[in-house]
């Protein structure tokens, strides 16, 4: 693990402008987690040009930084990337653009470290392609969510592709495997969400009349005797909202450990399904730059793969 152990001194570059100065420090420091970051900047620790900073500062070409000594306590330490995340991680790249990468996420590796997770895919990269002195989520998925992952290699790519997400110029289809046979009129589902607490320190999502606007479209691609392969695509961008939204419809997904019911509890077992079953199939996007449409395509997971197959016979 990379620790500091004296001062230093960093010019910023053109083209590391604009990016948080939190985020900098977490690829300039390696192995730190981010509520430490946010203590250093807090305590006056870290100064750019001479000067305290809150930590949404954005860096400017030509800022001095100074970024000082770190030692992390093992229970403080991100941990490092161990030889078969970093050849997972390496072969996970579908396709990569100048300033941007798609990674087929693996299931069950959370975006992001902390409540409890060491290492995150984006610490993770960080770690593996230490070429780059920019990376970052374009946007997320769930922990147990596998496929298409957009990450920015450049501040202005990220701040380009953060806009298309906005304006709804991105594609995101997702198969998801649901309990019971799916409506083929069902097609579109508006229910506002909220997040809420489970009451063991875990975040959920439930419908609610006062939630935010969420909107997914749904179609059926294939229909078994008690189970639904349907395409999703989410209008809005919520937190678990696929797996709510389809719950909230009668037809949980198979492998939520989170919303699954008696009836998509028991299919998963009977197919034998040890993950969730959402994976991120497409993604479509303007390219920064040229704004020339781009889709990338993740393969199904083997494991989700075998479900069906089963799900067949």
């Amino acid at each position: 693990m990379a620790e500091g152990r004296e001062v230093q001194w960093v010019d910023i570059a053109p083209e590391q402008a604009g990016q948080r100065i939190d985020n900098f420090l977490m690829t300039r420091l390696k192995g730190a987690p981010r509520a430490l970051i946010y203590r250093i900047v807090r305590k006056g620790e870290v100064r750019v040009n001479k000067k305290r900073v809150k930590v949404d500062y954005r860096l400017q070409a030509g800022d001095l930084v100074r970024v000082p000594p770190l030692r992390l306590a093992p229970k403080e330490a991100v941990k490092e990337v161990s030889d078969n995340l970093r050849d997972l991680l390496i072969g996970s790249v579908i396709m990569e653009g100048p300033d941007w990468m798609v990674i087929n996420k693996p299931s069950g590796l959370a975006v992001h470290g902390g409540s409890g997770v060491k290492i995150g895919l984006i610490e993770a990269l960080r770690q593996v392609r230490d070429d780059l002195s920019f990376l970052e989520l374009v946007h997320r998925l769930d922990r147990d969510t596998s496929g298409c992952l957009l990450l920015a290699k450049s501040r202005d790519a990220l701040v380009t592709l953060n806009e298309s997400l906005k304006k709804h110029a991105m594609d995101k289809r997702y198969l998801a495997l649901v309990s019971g046979r799916w409506p083929a009129r069902k097609t579109y589902i508006s229910a506002r969400l909220d997040r809420f607490d489970a009451g063991n320190g875990e975040r959920r999502v439930r419908v609610e009349p006062n939630g935010k606007i969420s909107r997914t479209h749904f179609s059926v691609v294939e229909t078994f005797e008690k189970a639904t392969l349907v395409e999703a695509e989410p209008v809005t961008g919520r937190t678990h909202q696929i797996r709510v939204h389809a719950a909230h419809a009668g037809h949980a997904l198979l492998g939520d450990d989170k919303y699954g019911t008696r009836e998509s509890n028991h299919m998963t077992q009977r197919l034998g399904l040890g993950r969730l079953f959402l994976h991120a199939r497409a993604l479509t996007f303007p390219e920064p730059g040229n704004g020339r449409p781009v889709t990338v395509k993740a393969p199904l997971p083997e494991a989700l793969e075998d479900a069906l197959k089963r799900a067949r016979q």
